[in-house]
């Protein structure tokens, strides 16, 4: 087993859910509750991911962070190293790829609130902000917990993004998915299938999580 690689994994894993979850609050529920001009636009940019093959998407972001792109010399300038083949340009990665894992699962629960329990909430004096912490969250919070679980183990598997953006320097960017790659190259089976059942088992345990609550989000709304 690759205990660093698999601590590499989990800290980019921690780091998306980190930064990625407020952000995918915020926009499933403006995704959920308004309607503006280029909406339909903003949720395909959000599924776009979805459907790309993730080499392209790993081709288009090393072009992004690259030491040619406005993106990659203004970090370079700031942190004095390039953004692709970094952590931080990895992180960044991450966090388009697990757009629509997190994003869709929030918009939905967000969905599933009655329109007159927000009606209520306001007829009560709450403020949108006070609705919002005590209502709408508490009410959404399946497709919250949804969101995260489908997003850490998609991190943890990830492949194609992170060898395209990262590659595989040791104690970096180098994922235990990555590992699993490389001990296939050295003929190493054993050590690549302890790696592989790890990751197989929290890819079920995340599944039959993320089915349980989708259930609870259907009856909810029922």
């Amino acid at each position: 087993m690759d205990w660093t690689a698999l601590g590499v994994s989990l800290r980019l894993a921690a780091g998306t859910l980190a930064i990625l979850l407020p952000l995918a609050i915020a926009l499933g529920r403006v995704l959920a509750y308004r309607r503006f001009r280029g909406r339909s636009i903003l949720e395909a940019v959000v599924a776009l991911p979805l459907v790309l093959p993730p080499t392209v998407l790993g081709f288009y972001l090393l072009i992004s962070f690259g030491a040619r792109s406005a993106v990659g010399q203004a970090f370079a300038a700031i942190a004095g190293h390039s953004l692709a083949f970094s952590f931080q340009g990895l992180l960044l990665a991450s966090l388009i790829a697990n757009l629509p894992f997190t994003v869709q699962p929030i918009q939905r629960a967000f969905e599933a609130i009655p329109t007159n329990v927000r009606d209520a909430a306001a007829c009560c004096g709450l403020t949108p902000w006070r609705a919002f912490r005590a209502i709408e969250l508490p009410l959404a919070w399946p497709g919250l917990v949804t969101a995260a679980v489908l997003a850490f183990a998609h991190t943890l598997g990830e492949f194609g993004v992170v060898l395209m953006i990262g590659g595989s320097l040791p104690g970096q960017t180098r994922t235990i998915s990555i590992a699993i790659y490389d001990r296939l190259q050295a003929f190493d089976e054993h050590a690549a299938g302890v790696m592989a059942a790890t990751l197989l088992a929290i890819a079920l345990g995340a599944l039959v999580i993320t089915q349980t609550l989708a259930r609870r989000v259907g009856r909810s709304s029922e």
